[in-house]
């Protein structure tokens, strides 16, 4: 995510790095470089003009803390004024008191509105809500058709039905989600390519009819200021809530993530970050601007390790690494949890420092699946015993999973590896290591 803007930034702070002490000069031969990153990752003009501005006030305004490096406390201060740029703190999507909460998802045509739709039925079923989907897009061939196949496939009820009268269709589907308990009622409206007076007259209809708790503007965050200026005419026409940027695992610039706000003065509530139905994240300033900044996100990987781990069977493999037990079963189990959480690349990139490391290596995630084929070819008894496999097993193997005997010599010399170092853990903490309390074996 924002991968480009990451390394120009870097390169540009890299300047004052190492320097004795912050001076007039040393500030603005980075600033400019920082300056330019922005300009080439599709932010506004002003909103990097008074980003700029600020940074070099304030730089040159604060005493050095003797304890940090001037490079440092330069990292500070862009790091706190991005989390300022994009809504210092993260704001919650309104619950209403009195059920069906309705929930309004508009944008243009593209963005990504009916598949946001899904992804926040997921998310708020996670939270204990039962959402109900409602297709009110009455203009866009096969979009009720659409969202039906999708709430089928996430097992989310859909109200819909053949009139063309969106207004009518919204107010029958507060009956109906009263019928079906279900307690939040998310409503996918109608988009165009462009913004047209037809669109906003409908939208303004149902804001005005149906009385949402919250209005969402989608906006695909591959366009960059584009997704601005279409946020900004919205905003005009219709006051909506908050913002969802979409398809921010592509090849986004940046641009409309760290404008957005700045320009409507409405907080970006969620990232679309890959195509699966649960890769959805509320959006949190101060971790998108540590990622930004190449410092990761440790606090969303743990989020994600919460959300996806099975507590049962993470006790289980507690008690089996303390026996040194661990087995090529296990390990499958654990690839699966992982993939859960994730694009690998995605997940790697929320590890502090890791993102300097992998510069310019290829995270693939294809490598998974060689290794599932390898492990789902052994014997249940090879899983749990792999110092059994001699080479005519291993070539058993090979041919069952459709790779060569290199792969599966490979993937056993790591898994032995893997086990040895834990049994040096293991002795360190046995002898009386008291600082490696931390491991859980």
């Amino acid at each position: 995510m924002l991968e480009d803007l990451t390394t120009k930034l870097e390169t540009a702070l890299q300047r004052i790095r190492g320097q004795g002490k912050i001076t007039e000069k040393n500030i603005s031969e980075s600033l400019k470089e920082v300056r330019r990153a922005l300009l080439e990752a599709d932010v506004n003009y002003r909103v990097v003009k008074n980003f700029i501005d600020e940074i070099q006030k304030r730089a040159l305004g604060e005493e050095v803390i003797r304890s940090v490096t001037p490079g440092q406390q330069i990292v500070k201060i862009v790091h706190e004024q991005l989390i300022d740029l994009m809504g210092e703190s993260h704001t919650e999507i309104k619950i209403s008191g009195i059920p069906p909460t309705v929930v309004m998802i508009t944008g243009l045509q593209g963005s990504g509105k009916t598949t946001f739709t899904g992804k926040l039925s997921v998310f708020l079923r996670k939270k204990g809500h039962k959402p109900m989907l409602v297709a009110a897009d009455v203009y866009r061939p096969a979009a009720k058709k659409q969202l039906e196949i999708l709430g089928k496939s996430i097992d989310v009820p859909v109200y819909s039905t053949d009139s063309q009268d969106a207004v009518r269709i919204a107010k029958e589907s507060l009956r109906a989600a009263r019928e079906k308990a279900c307690d939040v009622l998310i409503l996918d409206t109608a988009g165009r390519l462009h913004i047209d007076e037809e669109m906003m007259h409908e939208l303004e209809t149902l804001k005005e009819e149906i009385d949402p708790s919250e209005i969402l503007f989608v906006a695909d965050g591959m366009t960059g200021q584009d997704a601005v200026n279409a946020a900004k005419e919205f905003l005009d026409k219709l006051d909506f809530d908050g913002v969802v940027l979409t398809k921010m695992d592509g090849d986004s610039r940046g641009g409309a993530a760290l404008s957005i706000k700045s320009v409507t003065d409405r907080p970006i509530k969620f990232l679309s970050t890959g195509e699966k139905l649960d890769a959805l994240e509320p959006f949190h300033p101060e971790r998108m601007a540590s990622r930004i900044l190449g410092m990761g996100d440790v606090v969303s990987l743990v989020e994600k390790a919460q959300e996806t781990m099975d507590v049962e069977q993470a006790q289980k493999l507690e008690k089996k690494l303390r026996k040194n037990e661990f087995t090529l079963e296990d390990f499958y189990n654990q690839l699966q949890q992982i993939k859960k959480m994730g694009p690998l690349e995605q997940i790697l990139g929320m590890i502090p420092g890791l993102n300097k490391q992998l510069k310019g290596v290829q995270v693939d995630d294809k490598a998974f699946v060689k290794i599932e084929a390898i492990i789902n070819s052994m014997t249940p008894l090879e899983r749990q015993k792999p110092q059994i496999i001699n080479g005519s097993r291993r070539r058993r193997i090979s041919n069952g999973s459709g790779t060569r005997i290199q792969d599966v010599n490979q993937l056993l010399n790591q898994f032995n590896q893997m086990k040895k170092m834990i049994k040096r853990m293991k002795g360190m903490k046995s002898r009386g290591a008291q600082k490696f309390d931390a491991f859980p074996f």
